[in-house]
């Protein structure tokens, strides 16, 4: 999957220099996952020059309300000893180390998936891990171990199966070199007996990029590119979906509606027939989507002619982008026409739940299940609602009010609301 092409001549120095760059698609996605304010989104910016923040009401509210998104190559020094040696094609901006000068050696690239951490977006938080092959849990060192929406993060980690995790002590700036210490180990009685109990700690500044050579080690090391299955059918999760015409463009100039996730199997092309579902909402319910591949485009945005399991991608379409806008097919799958799984819209499943609600800073213990009781159940980057028809000894069986694409044995996410907010109290398998 890598490509590299030599595309524009830079000054270094005062002489010139043909910069390499790296022209394919990200190989992983990696989450940024942690309590609200703790510094996801900046961490994310220092590594890739991108702030995932886009939207007004993001802007205006100063947190992230949608999964955002940004690429880097993670690039090596051939003469700097490590960890000093690792840095990223944001970082390295003239094509060279940016400590000695040195030449570079490419690695790959990745893909973050920024999460909110507001308690309230805790639904996005899932469905963004759903397509994440490993994260990092930013704790900021400033403010006592664990907030409720660590606390609430780590285990969606856990429930959807992400094992490859590096925790950031983030905001090392503002706290002494004793606070920073007993800190420490406020994270390790928090992550002890999890899937983290083992997960490099890495003190950091997002805002001054302290350790930011040795983070970007950890991340080659610790998350490691899975293998794929690119011989089975495509299935692309859809996470966003949007319109990129600007206001004004008039009716000639126009272009087809994107959708935007990741491949999880298969591989798709420029040219492919696709059908999206469960698709869009008419008279008689939910029917699928049927378009064609006009364009693919990685994370980082190189066009791309054939898209592989791995980090995010852009599908164009001919699709009316009013039918794309506003991240209107979230939730969706992409596969090949006719051979997509049908949508369901009653579920059988078998809850594991947890003993206290997560999240909550009250510790409530979590109670049995009801008939007749809504759940948000997120299934790969859709959530829905389900309303229990039937208890049937350790299964349920739910009647979704927006049906999913699902197969059997896939692990969903199940939430409960709880002092008026959706809470994660335990997972279950279709």
């Amino acid at each position: 999957m890598r490509n590299f092409e030599l595309t524009s001549i830079g000054r270094v120095r005062g002489s010139e220099q043909q910069v390499t760059k790296y022209k394919g698609q990200s190989e992983v996605n990696i989450g940024a996952l942690g309590h609200v304010d703790h510094g996801k989104t900046t961490m994310v910016s220092y590594l890739t020059g991108e702030w995932t923040d886009r939207h007004s009401d993001e802007v205006r509210r100063g947190i992230s309300i949608r999964l955002g998104y940004a690429a880097t190559v993670l690039q090596k020094c051939k003469k700097c000893s490590e960890p000093e040696a690792y840095t990223t094609s944001h970082l390295a901006k003239d094509g060279k180390c940016p400590k000695c000068g040195g030449e570079l050696e490419v690695l790959r690239e990745i893909s973050f998936v920024d999460s909110p951490g507001h308690e309230s977006l805790m639904a996005t938080c899932l469905s963004g891990a759903s397509l994440m092959d490993g994260a990092i849990l930013v704790i900021a060192a400033d403010e006592p171990c664990p907030m409720p929406q660590t606390s609430e993060h780590l285990h969606a980690l856990e429930i959807v199966g992400v094992k490859n995790i590096i925790i950031v002590q983030n905001k090392i700036e503002l706290v002494t070199k004793e606070e920073a210490k007993e800190h420490y180990k406020q994270i390790k009685d928090f992550v002890k007996g999890t899937v983290a109990e083992n997960a490099p700690i890495i003190p950091f500044s997002a805002i001054f990029g302290a350790n930011h050579d040795l983070l970007i080690q950890k991340i080659q090391e610790v998350i490691p590119t899975p293998e794929r299955e690119e011989d089975a059918p495509p299935k692309m999760f859809v996470a966003r979906s949007f319109d990129i015409n600007r206001p004004g463009t008039g009716p000639d100039d126009l272009q087809g509606g994107v959708v935007g996730g990741s491949i999880v199997q298969g591989k798709l092309s420029v040219g492919d027939s696709i059908e999206i579902a469960p698709g869009a909402r008419t008279d008689k319910g939910f029917e699928p989507i049927e378009a064609n591949i006009l364009s693919l485009r990685s994370g980082s945005g190189n066009k791309l002619d054939e898209a592989h399991p791995g980090g995010l991608i852009g599908v164009g379409t001919r699709l009316d982008p009013s039918a794309t806008r506003a991240d209107r097919l979230v939730g969706n799958v992409v596969g090949q026409a006719g051979k997509i799984s049908k949508p369901i819209e009653k579920i059988m499943i078998e809850p594991h739940l947890m003993e206290r609600v997560v999240g909550s800073e009250s510790k409530r213990a979590v109670e049995n299940l009801r008939l007749n009781e809504p759940l948000m159940l997120v299934v790969g980057t859709a959530a829905t609602v389900g309303v229990i028809t039937r208890l049937h000894g350790d299964e349920i069986e739910l009647s979704l009010k927006r049906p999913v694409v699902a197969e059997e044995g896939q692990r969903v996410a199940i939430g409960r609301r709880v002092e008026n907010k959706w809470r994660l109290i335990g997972y279950a398998e279709i």
